[in-house]
């Protein structure tokens, strides 16, 4: 175990990021080369290896933190990072893009600062990667079944290598032209760099998993890319996402014993206001896939790009934030990002006590690179968009704005003023999966009230004999959510499919597809 008063005697020291002034002059990682070991086993060493760690309940993959914790305060990082993969695929991944609810729910919370779970998970998985403790794990012996998985984000990922590893022949599809969903074009490079991703796909190719890209299942080629397999999958690994080919989705499913569906949920939610048809109004994912894009080398420049101009982001999550470091980095005229939402405290409020990840302010990175630029928050609180404005050649120029209120949201009056617009992005968030394509019918899937595929609580779609074998993973059964609930959904996906396979499983299963999240 840690220190019994190592939370007493210790006070949090989270791993510090990079100067602002660096972070805005390169695309590389916030904390690049700042897994600083000895502060983080002196942080691991404040768990309180609590006889209840509600820090398990707050984290969808259930992973064994006071166990991992106690393994990297003694420097054991070998033990520390067989303990991390015990419960998570990716945790490199995790422990750069999860906000953490583990450590709102660590009990430390309860009257103290929490222990710095999020920087521990990193510096584990980074260092058991530079100790080259990254080796793959190839199945004894084949089953004989074989699995198609349809999107190559973290649940088709997470999927895949499970049920690979437990002797089926896998196959991931995805229609973009490299792997990797959103974690490749959605993530910026600063939050993620893609060699991570690589990383992990070697391994998963060194295991057995097979890849095809550029394949749109269940819809005509030419898709675009940057989806988390979107409503789409594979062909022959490395063409062009451009001009993915079209796979039917009832053939793939006669062709394999049991298919995943883990296309994500990218349509977009909309902003039908007056000028919404003006040029220069862009839906975030559009704006970041080209980012990411610029940084794989197919475009010198973006096609939508915030140089020079001034950006406004509708939105107040981690997308318009993603958007926001992405605008700066571009050189931004200026940046002003829109919060329907009211100003949150500062504080916990009394409807969300502990261990729910409460709604609180927070500063992430990006907004923390916007005060260090321009001296305040990019951020307008209880703001709502009544119109864009714009000029004689169709092109936005303004957006104008009203305050509302908190509850009702309705107009406050007096309040609407005009802000410059010259880039406008939408990140506000999404309803399910696509619904172009013929991947729902291919495979018999239905829609549910919330607009994703229904599934029943084994993660089995639910759309009578022709969804028999199909499951749904991740935000297209779930909805959009976090990174760590797709990883487990993953997992717990692959091992409903073992079990459909072989009438037995021996796979974990963190979660039901009905499980509730604490942030609910």
């Amino acid at each position: 175990m840690t220190d019994p008063f190592g939370f007493m005697k210790i006070p949090r020291r989270p791993v510090p990021a990079r100067p602002v002034e660096a972070r805005l002059g390169d695309w590389r990682e916030v904390y690049a080369g700042q897994a600083l070991l000895p502060l983080v086993s002196e942080q691991a060493n404040r768990c309180m290896d609590c006889g209840l760690p509600f820090c398990h309940s707050g984290c969808p993959l259930g992973n064994l933190i006071p166990e991992w914790n106690a393994y990297a305060a003694r420097g054991n990082w070998r033990a520390a990072y067989d303990r991390l993969h015990a419960t998570n695929n990716f945790p490199e991944v995790t422990g750069r893009l999860c906000p953490a609810p583990c450590e709102d729910a660590c009990v430390l919370a309860i009257n103290d600062d929490p222990v710095t779970i999020k920087n521990v998970e990193q510096a584990i998985a980074d260092e058991g990667l530079r100790r080259g403790y990254l080796a793959p794990r190839p199945p004894e012996r084949l089953s004989g079944k074989t699995v198609a998985v349809i999107g190559s984000g973290p649940a088709g990922l997470a999927a895949a290598q499970q049920l690979t590893r437990a002797g089926h022949t896998v196959a991931v599809y995805e229609r973009s032209d490299r792997l990797g969903g959103l974690l490749r074009y959605g993530i910026p490079e600063f939050k993620l760099e893609k060699e991570q991703v690589e990383l992990r796909l070697g391994q998963m190719r060194e295991e057995g998993t097979v890849f095809r890209t550029g394949v749109h299942v269940g819809g005509p080629g030419g898709g675009p890319g940057g989806g988390s397999g979107g409503g789409s999958a594979g062909g022959a690994e490395g063409a062009g996402g451009a001009g993915a080919v079209s796979l039917d989705a009832a053939h793939l499913r006669r062709r394999f014993d049991a298919v995943v569906v883990a296309v994500g949920a990218l349509e977009g939610r909309e902003l039908p206001v007056p000028g919404r048809e003006l040029s220069g109004i862009h839906q975030a994912m559009e704006y970041l896939t080209c980012a990411n894009r610029v940084r794989e080398g197919d475009y010198p420049v973006s096609p939508v790009s915030a140089e020079g101009r001034h950006v406004i982001i509708v939105g107040g999550g981690d997308t318009g934030s993603d958007c926001l470091g992405t605008a700066l980095r571009q050189g931004a005229l200026s940046v002003v990002q829109l919060d329907i939402n009211p100003l949150p405290g500062e504080t916990r409020p009394d409807h969300q006590p502990w261990p729910v990840y409460p709604k609180v302010y927070r500063i992430s990175h990006a907004h923390e690179e916007a005060r260090g630029r321009a001296g305040s928050d990019p951020r307008l609180f209880a703001s709502a968009t009544l119109r864009f404005e714009g000029d004689t050649g169709g092109r936005v120029r303004g957006l104008r704005l009203t305050a509302v209120e908190p509850v009702a949201r309705r107009p406050v009056g007096d309040s609407e003023r005009v802000l410059p617009a010259e880039l406008v992005l939408l990140a506000l968030g999404f309803h399910g999966p696509e619904r172009t394509g013929g991947l729902p019918d291919g495979l018999g899937l239905t829609w549910d009230a919330r607009g994703t595929f229904a599934r029943d609580a084994a993660f089995a779609a639910l759309g009578g004999p022709r969804a028999s074998g199909v499951f749904v993973a991740g935000d297209a059964g779930r909805g959009q959510s976090l990174v760590v609930w797709a990883i487990a959904e993953g997992r717990s996906a692959a091992a409903a499919v073992d079990r459909y396979l072989t009438g037995s499983t021996e796979l974990p299963a963190p979660v039901s597809a009905y499980d509730v999240p604490l942030t609910a």
